[in-house]
């Protein structure tokens, strides 16, 4: 259950890895893009691949998969995050990083920025850095189906239910991505990203003030379904070894 009351709905997979303690290491909290949810074939994908190197907790957004309510699409989104995060503490894990893909990129860098409950480390991959983003002909399709009649008709087709559009607009990404500092934070964007260019990792990474790291992969297209084994394998890897660094500098501060 969100903070706002929305049934949610997801999955916990138990680390694969045999080097993990499962309810005692390292947990991610998985945020899915737009339309997506944890049963779709390439999300679980890389859920299964994220579990080599931890526990994952993953929950459907609201609006989409088995979860309730609707999509504000990016907006509320960080109360389900934040659900995830809670979780993902009360199964007893002792690190708790937070990785989105695309909407859940940007939904997983307010909640670093915006929540009490901070993760210990976080990755964005294939962020929007603002909203309402046209210069693609992959994100004028999106924004027919938020904001025609017959395409919020569509989008109920593709499994997403739509709330209504937003009374106050959100503070984007790149207006909060500052207050993030000191979590450790990686972005990582695909050159050949077909929803938002490159030029959105680099907004976001240059507004971090240099908190954060920023992987611009060749050749790699947009979010989930453009994940590589080896590219999971390497935010895991990193997201371990940043958390590990976080909570060995929260140790000495709080001696």
């Amino acid at each position: 259950m969100s903070h706002d009351s929305v049934l949610l709905r997801g999955v916990h997979v138990r680390s694969r890895g045999v080097a993990v303690r499962t309810h005692e290491d390292l947990a991610f909290v998985v945020g899915h893009g737009f339309t997506n949810h944890v049963r779709k074939p390439w999300v679980a994908r890389v859920l299964e691949r994220f579990a080599r190197h931890g526990g994952v907790v993953a929950l459907d957004f609201r609006g989409h998969g088995r979860s309730g309510g609707r999509s504000t699409v990016g907006g509320d989104e960080v109360h389900d995050l934040a659900a995830g995060v809670s979780l993902a503490r009360d199964l007893g894990y002792r690190r708790v990083v937070t990785v989105g893909f695309s909407m859940g990129a940007s939904i997983a860098l307010r909640h670093a920025a915006l929540h009490e409950d901070r993760p210990d480390a976080v990755a964005a991959v294939s962020s929007p850095s603002r909203w309402w983003v046209r210069e693609t002909a992959a994100m004028r399709r999106v924004h027919w189906l938020l904001e025609q009649p017959h395409g919020r008709l569509a989008a109920r087709a593709l499994g997403v239910r739509l709330g209504p559009p937003w009374a106050t607009v959100p503070e984007s990404p790149l207006e909060v991505v500052h207050r993030i500092a000191p979590t450790p934070l990686l972005i990582v964007h695909g050159e050949d990203d077909h929803y938002f260019g490159p030029a959105h990792a680099t907004a976001l990474h240059r507004a971090a003030g240099g908190n954060a790291e920023l992987w611009l992969e060749p050749g790699t297209r947009h979010a989930e379904s453009a994940m590589t084994p080896a590219l999971v394998d390497r935010i895991a890897t990193w997201l371990s070894g940043a958390s590990q660094r976080s909570a060995s500098e929260q140790s000495r501060r709080g001696r």
